[in-house]
């Protein structure tokens, strides 16, 4: 007689189970497993097997034995029908649901508040160019012929090969010749460019001042809300009138004390 096709492969996993059978193996204590290894809520009690790494539902969990279901080690319907070795296993329920329920939710919290392990480095600065290409600082006509002379000096007095003599002149000779020869060449310019600046710039003043000195003028431009007489008068520089307080409160401004009867 030809096996059945349904042993074939793994079967599915049922939540309780009426075998008396129970595994010959130590019982299995739920503290020696981590809090997300384990679920103790009655509805979907359950439990990571040792042996096959997965998910197994725990039967009887509020009965006085609790063991391990049958199970296999695949997949239902995927795999061949291996039964694991934790199967009936008993299980030893020595940790109160509402511990586990508060040690998972405060694992979750500190989990959930941990940074990243994922390094997050700043960008490296570029570095520095190197003092032969630096752009030397801007140098006049003559403080470049100073220099020029100060290396002759210094360089015709070493006793070494290749110091500056006659028409040679070494490496760093020939940088500052160079350079007291461009800036000779373009000192025309940078004056030219430096008189247009300062014109430009006194010219800005100018009109700037011109333009104040218009918008100042009037006693209208001056006053705080412009348009009235009262204001024009107290814009205005004049002497007060005797036996009055001021001129802008008006004429009619009474300089003694008035007395009303009824």
């Amino acid at each position: 007689m030809s096996a059945s096709t349904s042993e074939r492969t793994a079967r599915l996993r049922r939540s309780r189970t009426r075998s008396r059978n129970a595994n010959g193996r130590p019982a299995l204590a739920i503290s020696t497993l981590k809090p997300h290894q384990y679920d103790l809520r009655p509805a979907c009690a359950s439990l990571i097997c040792p042996d096959c790494k997965t998910w197994v539902p725990i039967t009887g969990v509020q009965a006085k034995v609790q063991k391990l279901v049958p199970h296999d080690t695949g997949r239902a319907g995927k795999v061949p029908a291996i039964r694991c070795q934790g199967s009936n296993r008993l299980v030893t329920v020595d940790v109160a649901f509402e511990k586990w329920q508060r040690r998972l939710e405060e694992g979750g919290t500190e989990s959930a508040g941990r940074r990243s392990a994922r390094r997050h480095y700043k960008p490296l600065p570029a570095p520095a160019k190197p003092v032969t290409q630096m752009s030397p600082a801007s140098m006049s006509v003559s403080d470049a012929l100073a220099a020029y002379r100060d290396h002759l000096r210094k360089c015709r007095a070493r006793n070494v090969a290749g110091r500056c003599g006659g028409t040679h002149h070494c490496a760093e000779g020939t940088r500052l010749a160079a350079l007291y020869a461009e800036l000779k060449r373009t000192q025309p310019l940078r004056q030219h460019e430096a008189r247009v600046d300062a014109l430009l710039a006194r010219c800005r003043s100018t009109t700037a001042w011109s333009k104040h000195s218009e918008a100042t003028a009037s006693l209208k431009a001056t006053a705080k809300r412009g348009g009235t007489a009262v204001e024009e008068a107290n814009n205005s520089c004049k002497h007060r009138s005797p036996g009055t307080v001021s001129d802008y409160r008006g004429p009619q401004v009474p300089t003694q004390p008035i007395r009303i009867t009824t």
